[in-house]
């Protein structure tokens, strides 16, 4: 469709196109001029001749004034013009009389080429009285500014949407809709009209539409007839022509019908039986206890392999959790529900599932069933992902909130132990068993860690790193770990890109990927990892994930050993999850490698084959430019301080925990400070209350009965402002960054921490 010009609204109108008021000025004007030119009064003369100069003078002004509107709306049309342009919509500018001013590339698609253009002929094919909806709702878009309208056509429906767009006329846009029916599902996929209170025809879906040909207006261009009953026999008027159907009706709650058209027996076989193989649904005839007595063309590629008349429903399909011939015997006897049920198809060579919904029948007194199939292996696949996403969040959320627990118990295990060992040297009977109690508590909060990675919840230090030196340091131990069957590989590009995540996690996620590539060999093989950049300029659809586009560096770990069977793939990242002997395995490395991965902000694949290997591919986001040094940090104070080097200073220590609470008080004491101890938020306030208490730092727990630790420190800060703050938590820092970056002079400390990691922390913040 090409675009017009309107040269009565692109330039300047002649004065046959002015309006008529503005015309009778212009010619009073006129009048009054040649009054003051003719006539022999010199007085009465100048008089017409002034009348006249004004006359012309409003004439004049009028006509700038619309010269600038009109500059305005022309300056607006153009505006529009580039907007629509591009716009996916069919979209046109028309005049009031729906001449068309502008349309964009999508009308063309949508309309293709209807001669001369004209809002009038593109909806003409659509409806049989254009001239009075252009009308009405032009008319609706001037009193509202703008009116949507949805217009019923034979492939669906149009959405029209009318914007006024005052002097310049109208904007129309036409959105192609899905045939509404269909969208909502149809129902079980029957041939079915949608009926008002008034027996009005709201809508038909597809089967209906493919079985009649057209689409109907009006009852009676599908029924002879009238009125249609429900459970009732009645003529439809098919493409092959008249045809006896069952109605089947259902009430909506406002008011609406659902009207379903079921094969009905003939007196003569032929009809029947045609109209019966010709439905576009997928039906099937069974007789009560479930022998396939009729199968129709779309239905046979979904049964596989079967015999009509011969085989029975409960030999091809399962999964229903009580017998097929129970479920049969109900829908006969009118008691079983008419909500459709997901099955599967036995001895296929992949999963199918069906959706079968059954529908009773009575033909000369005898009963029988229609059922009518669809495809839901799709279904069942989303179904599957979705279930196994939100396990995996729920395992997440538990793991976190255990590990919580887990780390304030730890926190008071080898905080006491700390305490212990300064009582205690190297040749002290009872050294040997608190190192031991240390190195256990050490080992516990390893595993918490492990909770912590798969729930993406842990503390992480991320800094720029080269892949390359990561993997050359880490090989040596590698090899240590995969023993003298199975030979290392390292292969990676001279030109890595570097990226950003925590080295000491990054080396565990290798580690536990090499150990379980060698527990895959026991009989030796060859583990190979391997690096390279990989640019994506689109995104990638993988496995469940979508990968947006850009820069990434993959790292493939790959062994050829006895690979993950088809029913565990899905399942090797649950925590817990594990196919080793007892005392062999946790089962949380990969999903800890999971977590790890997922936080820093990558993605993680396998493939594998059985008895070919398996490769677990990560990609990580790379960083442009070189990798920046990291400031070494200094050594770590000593667990105490000396006698003689105390400190000095007031905390006040908020912990609900008593174990945790009384090891770091005690703690701080021995290193000189003054130790003010509250078990929740409330009793750490009313202690402020004493205007004459000094405190220098507040160590508060996070999570606490009552106010939590961010929430009562901002209220004492509004009194104590200087006050400098240390938040504790068995949760990651970044659980709740968001309300410490409000807290000025706030630092964090994760639990468990040690004696010498919590004094360390509060003499930073005291000399801060």
């Amino acid at each position: 469709m090409k675009e017009m010009a309107v040269t009565a609204r692109e330039g300047a109108p002649s004065f046959k196109q002015w309006h008529p008021g503005l015309r009778i000025l212009v010619g009073l004007g006129m009048v009054l001029l040649a009054g003051g030119l003719f006539l022999p009064d010199r007085n009465l003369a100048l008089g017409f001749s002034v009348a006249s100069s004004t006359v012309f003078a409003v004439a004049l002004g009028i006509i700038g004034i619309a010269r600038l509107a009109a500059a305005g709306t022309r300056r607006r049309l153009n505006l529009l013009r580039e907007l629509v342009t591009d716009d996916p919509l069919a979209t046109v500018i028309a005049s009031d009389d729906g001449e068309i001013i502008h349309s964009n590339k999508a009308v063309d698609k949508l309309f293709g080429d209807v001669g001369r253009p004209s809002v009038l002929l593109m909806l003409a094919r659509f409806t049989e009285s254009p001239v009075s909806l252009i009308f009405r709702l032009q008319n609706r878009a001037r009193e509202r500014g703008m009116v949507s309208h949805r217009l019923v056509t034979a492939e669906g429906s149009l959405r029209l949407h009318i914007r006024h767009l005052g002097p310049a006329g109208f904007l129309w846009r036409f959105e192609e809709m899905p045939e509404l029916l269909d969208a909502q599902g149809g129902g079980i996929g029957l041939p079915m009209l949608l009926l008002s209170p008034e027996n009005r025809i709201l809508g038909v879906n597809k089967a209906l539409l493919g079985l009649v040909g057209r689409r109907p207006e009006h009852l009676d261009h599908l029924f002879r007839d009238l009125p249609i009953r429900n459970d009732g026999v009645n003529h439809l008027a098919t493409r092959t022509g008249s045809q006896r159907v069952r109605v089947a009706e259902f009430h909506r709650q406002n008011g609406q019908r659902e009207v379903f058209l079921l094969p009905c027996e003939n007196e003569s076989a032929r009809p029947i039986t045609r109209l019966f193989e010709d439905l576009p649904v997928a039906l099937v005839r069974l007789s009560v206890d479930g022998v396939l007595q009729q199968v129709n063309r779309q239905a046979r590629p979904l049964l596989g392999r079967f015999r009509e008349g011969e085989s029975r429903l409960g030999d091809l399909v399962q999964g229903l959790g009580r017998p097929v011939s129970e479920w049969l015997r109900e829908a006969a006897s009118g008691r079983a529900s008419k909500r459709p049920e997901v099955v599967q198809l036995r001895d296929a060579d992949h999963e199918v599932y069906l959706q079968i919904a059954l529908a009773r029948l009575v033909e000369n007194g005898e009963i029988f069933l229609i059922a009518v199939l669809q495809d839901a292996t799709e279904l069942k696949t989303l179904e599957a992902q979705f279930v196994q996403s939100q396990k995996m969040q729920a395992i997440g959320q538990l793991a976190g909130g255990v590990a919580h627990d887990f780390n304030n118990l730890l926190t008071a295990i080898s905080g006491h132990c700390d305490l212990l060992l300064l009582r205690h040297d190297e040749g002290d009977p009872d050294y040997g068993d608190l190192i031991q109690i240390t190195q256990n508590a050490n080992r516990a909060a390893s595993l918490v860690n492990q909770l912590l990675a798969f729930s993406r919840k842990q503390n992480l230090q991320p800094e720029d790193l080269d892949l390359r030196d990561t993997l050359s340091e880490l090989s040596h131990l590698l090899n240590r770990l995969l023993g003298e069957k199975v030979v290392l590989r390292v292969d990676h590009g001279k030109d890595l890109m570097p990226v950003r995540a925590d080295r000491r996690q990054l080396e565990q996620v290798f580690m536990n990927l090499v150990v379980n590539a060698r527990d895959a060999m026991p009989g030796g093989g060859e583990v190979r990892i391997e690096a390279r950049n990989l640019v994506l300029e689109s995104e990638m659809q993988r496995d469940r994930a979508t990968i947006p586009a850009g820069r990434y560096v993959s790292i493939s770990v790959s062994d050829n050993g006895s690979g993950i069977p088809r029913d565990r793939i899905d399942k090797i990242f649950e925590p817990f999850f594990t196919t080793k002997k007892t005392g062999e395995g946790t089962g949380l490395g990969l999903s800890m490698v999971y977590g790890i991965v997922k936080q820093t902000g990558g993605f993680i694949f396998v493939d594998s084959a059985l008895g070919q290997g398996s490769v677990f591919e990560i990609l990580l986001p790379a960083l442009e430019g070189q990798v920046r040094t990291q400031a070494t940090p200094a050594p770590g104070p000593p667990l105490i301080q000396a006698a003689g080097a105390r400190e000095e200073g007031v905390v006040l220590l908020v912990e609900d925990e008593a174990p945790v609470r009384s090891f770091a008080a005690k703690a701080l004491r021995m290193q000189g400070y003054e130790v003010i101890e509250a078990s929740d938020a409330e009793e750490a306030l009313r202690i402020l209350d004493d205007p004459a208490l000094h405190v220098d730092v507040f160590v508060t727990d996070v999570i606490m009965p009552g106010k939590d630790g961010p929430t009562w420190v901002k209220e004492a800060l509004k009194r104590r402002p200087d006050t400098r703050v240390i938040f504790v938590s068995g949760y990651a820092e970044e659980s709740f960054s968001r309300q410490q970056a409000e807290i000025g002079n706030s630092v964090f400390l994760p639990k468990p921490f040690s004696l010498g990691d919590l004094a360390d922390r509060v003499r930073r913040q005291m000399a801060a």
